[in-house]
């Protein structure tokens, strides 16, 4: 409950002036990299904490991963506060945070109208609108202006905001990133959507990326994260290709790894995936499942994620196997990795995405997986696992009982799958082909101002 309350603190009382968490003394940094000296780089994340999604992973992991390259990180976020490395300084940029406050409409106070950004965020939530990619952007630059020499290089985590190009436009090197296009989760949310009012209300609540896509067709480089991503940015966005740079993510190999005092069962079906997010796909496993049972009536299905009232609860009360998912939700990444190396086969049904981490975390655990066609997943799995049709239950369930049937298959599965997560997925590896992008992100921008001094 404390946690609660002190995330609700900023909509009861004036926004506090951004807090720079000073975290323990830096240790010995490692020698820069070919004698090239180690960056100063700004990363900036609206909402960073791993639990709100990929993009916390992504910036806790990330930011690491450079910080071991010997290179200097601050992260700018607003709440939920990401978890970083204590080497790496936060910097934390509050926000109203209305979606952690219980009654977010009630909670407008006199002093919000002398701040057009917070009167701005509490309307729209208000509203409907989800504008929290703008107004962190918006106080972002405010608070660059103060300290834009402090850095050589800013590297966003898909906020895309115009506070981007503000910075830019003072001098500031500016290197996006786009796990993937949010436009594939608001048409896919929209159709799942039940009634016509409520496809209205997601209709709004997507407005924000009206922005997004402005922003990104302005911002060079842009790293994608997959070829899929990639494809699809291209397209949904009209950004021009030549601008993207791939750099895949990386996997927590030392986090997920196979546990050989772990007994692995041959009745357990793992996926991660959120029950209220229609792109995630979990509703087409679940009527997969419902078919396996009929001849495999003692197969269990576990899911890591919270069952909420909605598609997914309505789908299990009508197949009447409501008691027989279970859900876990609230769990560390020390209970995942225990639950992946548990599981027969870890299932990623997701219709869309971009990269998909719990996937290639049950991959780096040594558990055999299935996929779907759904976005980058087959860049991810590779020969490694097999790959099915995306919202195709009979092709789900046939993957699964082939593989239950098969133990000399799960096992060949599941060594390449460690296998592959060592060669191709290391974190160290995305954070060198980051900083490539940074340096020559800089000397374009360098090279820029002079042509224009000259």
């Amino acid at each position: 409950m404390s946690q609660v309350l002190e995330r609700n603190a900023a909509a009861e009382t004036k926004l506090e002036e951004p807090v720079i968490e000073r975290h323990a003394p830096d240790g010995p940094r490692l020698a820069a990299i070919k004698g090239d000296r180690p960056l100063r780089i700004l990363l900036p994340s609206y909402r960073s904490n791993p639990t709100t999604g990929g993009q916390g992973v992504y910036m806790r992991h990330i930011a690491k991963a450079l910080v071991e390259l010997g290179h200097q990180i601050d992260v700018i976020s607003g709440p939920p506060y990401p978890e970083l490395d204590p080497r790496v300084r936060l910097i934390k940029l509050p926000s109203l945070d209305l979606y952690a406050n219980p009654h977010p409409i009630k909670s407008i106070r006199p002093w919000m109208f002398a701040s057009p950004i917070d009167l701005f965020e509490w309307w729209s939530h208000a509203t409907g609108g989800f504008s929290e990619p703008y107004t962190f952007g918006e106080r972002m630059a405010r608070y660059v202006r103060g300290t834009l020499n402090d850095y050589d290089v800013c590297h966003d985590n898909q906020t895309l905001c115009w506070g981007l190009l503000k910075m830019r436009d003072m001098g500031m090197p500016v290197v996006g990133t786009i796990h993937h296009p949010i436009t594939m989760d608001r048409r896919i949310d929209i159709d799942h959507a039940k009634t016509f009012k409520l496809k209205l209300l997601k209709k709004r609540w997507y407005s924000f990326l009206n922005m997004q896509i402005k922003v990104a067709r302005q911002l060079d480089p842009l790293i994608v994260v997959s070829e899929s991503t990639r494809r699809d940015v291209v397209r949904e966005f009209g950004v021009d290709a030549s601008k993207t740079r791939l750099v895949l993510h990386g996997i927590d190999h030392l986090q997920f790894r196979p546990m050989p005092e772990v007994k692995r069962r041959d009745d357990l079906i793992v996926a991660c995936a959120s029950a209220d997010v229609p792109l995630k796909g979990l509703i087409y496993l679940i009527r997969a499942y419902a078919m396996l049972l009929k001849t495999r009536p003692n197969l269990k299905l576990k899911v890591i994620g919270r069952l909420r009232e909605g598609n997914t609860s309505d789908e299990l009360r009508a197949l009447g196997i409501m008691d027989k998912v279970e859900f876990v939700g609230g769990i560390t990444d020390d209970d995942i990795t225990r639950i992946y190396n548990e599981a027969t086969i870890a299932v990623s049904p997701s219709v869309y995405e971009g990269f998909g981490f719990p996937c290639g975390e049950a991959m780096s655990c040594g558990t055999p997986v299935i996929a779907t066609n759904g976005g980058s997943l087959p860049e991810v799995v590779g020969d490694a696992g097999i790959v099915v049709q995306h919202s195709n239950p009979p092709a789900l369930a046939q993957a699964i009982g082939a593989m239950l049937d098969d133990p000399e298959m799960r096992a060949r599965y599941g060594q390449a799958g460690r296998e592959r997560i060592l060669a191709k997925f290391k974190w160290e590896r995305a954070a060198r082909e980051c900083v490539d992008v940074y340096r020559q992100t800089i000397a374009d921008a360098d090279n820029r101002l002079e042509r224009a001094r000259a």
